[in-house]
């Protein structure tokens, strides 16, 4: 398999711009206009994820060996949608007739062999691990809303409780589906670590022409049933080896969330051994009041093992630090040793990243969203808070 041919090809593909899901999706619906359903009513905002997701995924297949774990996380995931094997022929299929119409020439049959190959690799990955989680989880969650909390002008925090019980690990996201939004997905990360009595804490900010997001800040109330997938994600989990190691947390708006999830889970640690790793989180607003969990944060830095600091960038009034979290984080310096975990935009992300490594944190020690590295998104939780919306197959981003 070339996989330098399906590289050049997919970027080649990808500088024609709209042109190409347009194709696609015609293609789809047309050959199979029953799938048109699992997809929103309005297509605006879909446009490239699902054939680009794909593109970038299966063209990068000999990189399969370092996001097999998220492969098969997303065939598990996607079982919401009642996809089935028949479902990825399809879309299979209008891939690479797709590819076909664009490239012209440079579709030999070398290149659709390759092609092709590459993406039955990824499609048996998903089918299989989807198959495997049909014997012991439910296909989706009903998440019984049982408060909402508006902490302020654009940001509730939302109570749910899982039925059956819904297994995750602290830094991984559920898709969650609002009654009023039908077919339309978003990607929350628990702000909790596993509870006793399986509630699961969700902070939703408000997006400008964000329709779920506006959903849950504005709609939702107690009583309502969201629909939720299977836990994905594992750049922002701590495995054994990690949980002992002392972290550096760099949080935009409501990316404060999975991070919230590990302090919650290490609190708990220190109440139970008093032993517990040093953390310093650094959480950045654009205004004061969002740092919505500004009063638990501060009681929590009463702890030996905890610093704070909040950052607020657009109110020169502000008497505490001001200006970018990023540069909050290079002025004060980072833990030596320390893993650095980081949730925010994507460009929050990459400026963090660079300045850490400035700092001298290594690049393997600095860790943040899978989501966040292969699809950009179309609605956030935050200017500074990556927030997946997805539909069938469009979760890798």
């Amino acid at each position: 398999m070339d996989t330098a041919a399906l590289k050049h090809t997919w970027s080649l593909a990808e500088t024609l711009g709209d042109e190409v899901p347009l194709f696609f999706y015609s293609h789809l619906f047309y050959t199979h206009p029953e799938l048109r359903a699992m997809f929103p009513v309005a297509m605006a905002t879909q446009r490239d994820r699902l054939v680009g997701a794909l593109g970038r995924i299966v063209s990068n297949v000999d990189q399969l060996d370092e996001v097999t774990a998220f492969i098969q996380q997303l065939g598990r995931d996607h079982r919401r949608f009642e996809v089935v094997a028949e479902h990825y022929d399809a879309v299979g299929l209008s891939l690479l007739t797709t590819l076909k119409h664009f490239l012209g020439e440079l579709w030999t049959p070398e290149l659709a062999a390759d092609w092709a190959a590459a993406y039955g690799v990824i499609a048996t990955a998903m089918v299989q691990a989807a198959e495997e989680s049909e014997l012991s989880s439910p296909p989706s969650w009903a998440g019984h809303v049982i408060g909402v909390d508006r902490r302020s002008m654009d940001i509730a925090i939302v109570h749910v409780r899982p039925e059956p019980d819904l297994a995750f690990e602290p830094g991984q996201s559920f898709a969650v589906e609002t009654p009023y939004t039908p077919r339309m997905w978003r990607y929350y990360s628990p702000a909790n670590a596993p509870r006793a009595d399986g509630t699961i804490e969700f902070h939703v900010q408000l997006v400008p022409g964000g329709q779920v997001s506006g959903a849950v800040a504005r709609r939702l109330k107690v009583g309502d049933v969201l629909r939720l997938g299977s836990a994905v994600g594992q750049e922002l989990t701590l495995d054994e080896a990690d949980r002992g190691r002392d972290l550096v947390m760099v949080a935009g708006g409501t990316g404060l969330a999975p991070l919230r999830s590990h302090l919650e889970r290490i609190d708990l640690q220190w109440q139970a051994t008093g032993d517990a790793p040093r953390v310093h989180l650094f959480h950045g607003a654009r205004v004061p009041w969002n740092l919505y969990e500004h009063r638990l944060l501060q009681s929590l830095a009463g702890r030996p093992w905890f610093d704070y600091t909040p950052v607020v960038s657009d109110d020169p009034s502000y008497p505490g630090r001001k200006g970018l979290v990023s540069d909050a984080v290079a002025e004060t310096g980072v833990i030596p040793g320390a893993l650095a975990m980081v949730c925010g935009s994507q460009s929050m992300v990459q400026y963090t990243a660079s300045r850490l490594r400035d700092l001298g944190v290594p690049s393997p020690d600095i860790r943040f969203e899978l989501f966040a590295r292969l699809e950009d998104d179309h609605e956030r939780r935050d200017p500074q808070s990556p927030q997946l919306a997805e539909q069938p197959m469009g979760s890798a981003r």
